[in-house]
């Protein structure tokens, strides 16, 4: 399955079978975000959260 990065629209080829393509599939309002793009908001959620003044609202 072609897809394309909603940062940085670097195109890649992920496995069909793949649970990110299942979900882009089933929910349309998923957006895929490559490894690179993904590592680098991990990271910087991961320094917010550790100076203790920011927090993830995780819903229900």
């Amino acid at each position: 399955m072609d897809v394309q990065c909603a940062l940085c629209d670097i195109e890649e080829t992920i496995e069909r079978h793949s649970y990110a393509a299942r979900r882009l599939r089933t929910q349309r309002n998923h957006a895929y975000l490559c490894p690179t793009c993904y590592d680098r908001i991990k990271e910087n959620t991961e320094k917010r959260l550790a100076t203790g003044k920011f927090l993830i609202n995780k819903g229900c």
